[in-house]
């Protein structure tokens, strides 16, 4: 059964409701017969994923004809020394790494630029987020000629077709008392309901069948 291994961060996760990242939809978007597996985590950068040994069980299982989508940055930005990288060198080598370990099992790597956060400084006008991480990432599919999903721009562009209120729509939003761990209320910018990781899902899947190899992977369009 040819699978869809998916490596990332809370973006990405399953989770633990009402968080949903675009990876705990991707089932739903799956041709019949195709496997899903989920193993983004939640705080995890490119290299602290690797680190922890998260990395092995995909190493171990991944066949010919599988699928590896890669998306990290969220985190790679942050500056503690387990997860930080630096975008002009050992974010995009990480990248690499697990580019090469999939092909050298003939497995097919598909790199994805971090998701846009929900950032907006008028109803109409958002802040760019993630520096030059998006920019490493695409540079890196050039070089290497690997399928390149910018979901990073297509999400920016639907946020900012939406507008602000719509947006947030997508995002975890609690009121106080709503939720046991967040007593006092929650207005999320990074992190999805089911509703937000399904349509952000629906994204990644449009652009993955612009690419040959990713498109047997997928349903057909509806």
């Amino acid at each position: 059964m040819p699978t869809i291994f998916i490596l990332g961060d809370s973006t990405v996760e399953d989770n633990k409701p009402p968080f949903r990242g675009w990876g705990w939809a991707m089932p739903g978007f799956a041709a019949p017969g195709v496997k899903v597996e989920n193993h983004a985590i939640s705080g995890r950068s490119s290299l602290s994923f690797f680190n922890e040994g998260r990395f092995v069980p995909v190493q171990e299982r991944m066949q010919p004809g599988d699928l590896l989508l890669i998306q990290f940055g969220h985190n790679d930005e942050k500056d503690d020394a387990e997860r930080h990288t630096d975008p002009a060198s050992t974010y995009p080598q990480q990248l690499a790494f697990y580019c090469d370990e999939a092909l050298a099992r003939g497995a097919q790597p598909v790199l994805i630029t971090p998701v846009c956060r929900r950032f907006f400084t008028e109803p109409t006008s958002m802040m760019y987020t993630h520096g030059e991480y998006p920019a490493a990432v695409r540079t890196l599919a050039a070089e290497r000629n690997i399928p390149l999903c910018d979901l990073k721009q297509a999400s920016r562009e639907l946020y900012l077709s939406l507008g602000q209120d719509k947006t947030a729509e997508l995002f975890v939003r609690l009121q106080p008392g709503e939720n046991p761990d967040f007593p006092d209320g929650h207005d999320d910018k990074t992190h999805f309901n089911a509703e937000g990781a399904k349509i952000i899902c629906g994204l990644l899947a449009d652009l993955m069948r612009q690419h040959p190899q990713c498109a047997p992977f997928l349903r057909p369009e509806a």
